[in-house]
């Protein structure tokens, strides 16, 4: 399959780059940028292109980020952005220095050179697009400190800015082509327009990435992985786990046993909707109740990546004691997406840890399985489209994400009966009062946290001291990034009373109105 790699400098908008260029319908992945020339070239490969993303470091710095330069010795083009231009001018032994003015933002880029990677961008103020008419200047995102000053030898400029003389740079003969701008934001209006004409053509991409053909290529790709062997799936009742599911039923049948799990971490009607659904599609369908064990274990446990580690241990010990009943089976199957990978880095470059998911970074050191993610490569959406094209039911694909380890990240603190239970009757509500007002649709997920504070309050003319909820509901495209919800002060005064007067044990509800970043969707 052919592919585009884009090697990762730590630019916040990597994400953004290898998401555009798959929705022109080309395979991209995300590579750390130290990824060496050979590991590319034995990649089985089908890489077509190479993108260098941004980053936030200079090219001069001692801990500037590190690659392989025989990447530019693979024969295949290579599109620097941002980052990635200094990067490469600085290699061939072009002139990187501090800009006399830092360019963040909008700007403004006069194409000296409209053929190829400037092919069919419409000058601004014009209407037709005329690939004959007489390009001039195009609005383009800025995010830099340093330029190129100096060509590197066999290099010509073909676009400039006030403050970047060489913004745009082109090596014809070996297709490496340079930009200190971010074509893949909006803020780039043409910028898809450069990047298509990169993928197709300077790269000369058939564009065969799509939905039904990933469908086809995962079924065929398990059938051979697993041959006759059986297969554990662990099922949570969410989009990622049921077309993890339902992939693998498609491609083996009855070697397949989905094992849901009741850890007693879930919300209300969890456990009644999966098993309601699964039961009737798949006759080896499991519901394991292992509530007391699960939250014994959490016993005392307040570090969020030490919840995980115990949740995703008692999780794998479920599954191997499950398969020594069902006769044994050499495979676990996961619902693990690209950006669990990302978060968990075990894909990128120059980042750090923002978390660990419990099928990633929470699974045990030694287990009795081989694992199985179908859907490692693929953003949440994606994900949704897969479960579209697989004929999914809207109240599962449609379902807000939930994290593996359930309501536990979602206590602050200590996981009790009793916090669980609070907790999960004030979400209840929330979700209740969300739907009624068609809200649901709009967001992209919505919950409750109960905080590991109490404070004081007034109720029944006397004093309280009880527990806090806040509120979480944010609008995304991917769960990389987000936005709060903006709700109506009357909506969100409704769901604090009903709270307040329902569920016994809360006397405050707090609204979060923080953006991710800084901040994470999920509170643990």
């Amino acid at each position: 399959m052919e592919r585009i790699v884009v090697l990762d400098f730590g630019s916040q908008y990597t994400q953004l780059i290898c998401r555009t260029i798959r929705e022109l319908q080309v395979y991209c992945e995300i590579l750390p940028c130290e990824t060496s020339a050979s590991l590319l070239k034995s990649a089985s490969s089908g890489v077509k292109g190479i993108i260098l993303s941004g980053g936030p470091s200079s090219v001069y710095d001692k801990k500037a980020p590190l690659y392989d330069g025989k990447v530019f010795d693979l024969g295949v083009p290579i599109l620097g952005i941002c980052y990635g231009l200094q990067v490469m001018a600085h290699l061939f032994k072009g002139e990187v220095k501090k800009a006399w003015k830092r360019e963040y933002g909008r700007a403004t880029l006069t194409i000296d050179d409209k053929s190829d990677l400037f092919k069919d961008i419409i000058p601004s103020g014009s209407r037709i697009q005329n690939p004959e008419s007489s390009i001039q200047n195009i609005p383009v995102w800025m995010s830099h400190g340093d330029v190129v000053e100096k060509l590197p030898p066999g290099f010509e400029p073909i676009g400039h800015s006030n403050n970047s003389p060489y913004a745009a740079i082109r090596d014809s003969k070996r297709k490496f082509y340079g930009i200190q701008f971010h074509p893949e934001v909006s803020h780039t209006p043409q910028g898809v327009t450069i990047l298509k004409n990169f993928l197709f053509t300077i790269c000369h991409c058939s564009g065969d990435w799509t939905i039904p053909t990933f469908i086809e290529r995962t079924i065929a790709r398990i059938q051979e992985e697993v041959g006759e062997k059986k297969v554990i799936c662990g099922l949570s009742g969410g989009v990622d786990s049921s077309v993890t599911t339902l992939l693998l039923h498609r491609a083996i049948g009855k070697q397949l046993i989905p094992i849901f799990v009741d850890t007693g971490l879930l919300r209300k009607g969890d456990v009644e909707q999966a098993t309601a659904h699964f039961n009737m599609n798949n006759t080896n369908f499991k519901l394991i109740n292992a509530k007391d064990r699960f939250i014994k274990a959490l016993s005392g446990v307040t570090d969020p990546e030490e919840k995980r580690k115990v949740i995703g241990e008692i999780f794998i010990r479920v599954f191997e004691e499950e398969a020594e009943r069902q006769g044994g089976a050499d495979f676990l199957a996961q619902g693990t997406l690209y950006p669990d990978r990302i978060e968990s880095r075990s894909v990128r470059g120059p980042s750090s840890t923002i978390k660990t998911h419990h099928n990633v970074g929470g699974l045990p050191s030694t287990m009795n399985f081989k694992l199985i993610e179908p859907l490692q490569d693929l953003f949440k959406d994606e994900v949704r489209e897969v479960a579209r094209a697989l004929d999914l039911p809207l109240e599962i694909y449609g379902r807000h994400p939930f994290p593996g380890p359930g309501l536990a990240v979602r206590i602050l603190g200590e996981v009790t009966e009793e916090r669980l239970e609070t907790l999960r009757e004030a979400d209840a509500i929330y979700l209740e009062e969300i739907e009624r007002e068609e809200l649901y649709d709009q967001i992209w997920q919505a919950f409750s946290v109960l905080l590991p504070v109490k404070s004081v309050g007034v109720m029944g003319d006397e004093r309280s001291y009880e527990n806090v909820i806040a509120l979480r509901a944010v609008t995304s495209r991917d769960g990389m990034t987000a936005d709060w919800f903006q709700f109506s002060p009357e909506f969100l005064q409704r769901i604090s009373n009903r709270i307040t007067n329902e569920v016994k044990g809360v006397n405050r509800v707090v609204y979060d109105i923080t953006s991710k970043p800084p901040a994470t969707i999920e509170w643990e």
